[in-house]
């Protein structure tokens, strides 16, 4: 595979965009919650295999357990995403009634105009909780969302909206709601936000709505699009009586990635815009523990077939909303990175590059014929 391939360069070409999370450093909040000097580190380390060939932990390998307020750190990220054909990160942007949380990483980005790498921001709205030690109903910091707060929330994002780099389509920015059905009246926050940032002279937005617990048809709210947020919307059977479990006194879910990717490049396509989303693997052992949801026999051979799939249906798409979405670049606690670990190295970040490489092909095969080949793939594997 050639390095440093450009797809951003062909204004035709299919645009993946790499969710990120920013929690690798330490903030004052966290360490009142957790203890001193907690980041996502400190549950990734912990997990331990739950069943006979359960793979955990999951450790890094090229960057170590690194820091995000380090500017190099950053940059070598965006490089490494850039070389296998990543287009941008879409950042989570935590903030409740103004206050913000975990906003060094991207601020300092924005402030610095480093790394000169496109990125996007997904408004993680939802409450923080304990659920991390079983304790799901004490509230750590609530969302208490407000009409009130719709204007101060869009000024807050207009200086990222104007950042040359912030990923548009058809000029407007691209801005992701996690849980639109949390906001009082989510159409007139759609209007409201139109409205400023017209005033402000962004122009158009890009609304898009993440299709978490509470999405539906997204023009009926006034954005634009959904997109898709694996593994929500899990309709895949469960695998416990495969299973030889090492903990007695595990209760969660396990299910098997094969079938789930199956299941979802096999899902009728909506009449709404839908971008679709594919994840690497998941199993957030290390966040539930005994309540861990764990997709088995996740590879990335089985991988480079979903995003090949996801590829060729994302190339049909008009140029410029040719959009793919990863779940995720470094969710090392929920087992879903594309940042390299020491069992795979480099081998996800290499299927997605090859996947989006046949994507963007001029002539890519029926997608009927991807599914006939992720069939067989699932059933030859034992």
């Amino acid at each position: 595979m050639p390095a440093n391939i450009d797809f951003a360069a062909d204004r035709d070409a299919i645009r993946a965009i790499a969710f990120y999370l920013p929690q690798f450093h330490p903030i004052p909040e966290n360490d009142r919650w957790w203890g001193a000097g907690f980041t996502e580190w400190t549950n990734v380390t912990r997990a331990r295999p739950i069943f006979t060939g359960h793979y955990q932990p999951h450790l890094p390998a090229d960057m170590g357990f690194y820091d995000l307020r380090v500017a190099d750190t950053r940059a070598k990220q965006a490089a490494l995403a850039a070389h296998y054909g990543i287009h941008g990160f879409c950042y989570y942007y935590y903030w409740f009634s103004g206050k913000r949380l975990l906003e060094t990483p991207v601020e300092s980005m924005r402030a610095s105009g480093e790394p000169d790498f496109p990125y996007c921001l997904c408004w993680a709205n939802e409450n923080w909780t304990r659920r991390w030690d079983g304790a799901d109903k004490e509230i750590l910091i609530a969302q208490n969302p407000s009409r009130a707060d719709d204007e101060r929330l869009i000024r807050d994002l207009l200086p990222h909206f104007r950042d040359p780099r912030y990923i548009r389509v058809g000029g407007k920015p691209l801005f992701i709601v996690y849980r639109i059905g949390v906001l009082p009246d989510v159409t007139a926050t759609a209007v409201l936000w139109r409205e400023v940032a017209r005033r402000e002279g962004i122009g158009e937005l890009y609304l898009c709505a993440a299709k978490t617990y509470d999405t539906g048809d997204p023009t009926y709210y006034g954005f634009d699009a959904v997109v898709e947020f694996p593994p929500h919307g899990l309709r895949t059977v469960t695998m416990h009586e495969q299973l030889e479990l090492l903990d007695p006194g595990f209760s969660g879910t396990v299910v098997d990635y094969r079938q789930f990717v199956v299941d979802c490049i096999t899902a009728r396509e909506p009449s709404y815009t839908l971008h679709r989303t594919v994840m690497p693997g998941w199993d957030n052992t290390a966040r539930r523990m005994h309540q861990a949801l764990v997709f088995a026999h996740a590879t990335p051979e089985v991988y480079e077939l979903w995003v090949r799939e996801v590829a060729a249906e994302t190339r049909r798409k008009p140029p410029g909303e040719r959009l793919l979405f990863i779940n995720a670049w470094n969710e090392w606690a929920e087992g879903a990175h594309l940042e390299p670990d020491r069992r795979f190295g480099h081998q996800y970040l290499e299927a997605t590059a090859r996947a989006l490489a046949y994507g963007n092909a001029p002539n890519v095969p029926a997608e009927s014929e991807l599914a006939m080949a992720l069939r067989q793939a699932t059933a030859s594997v034992t």
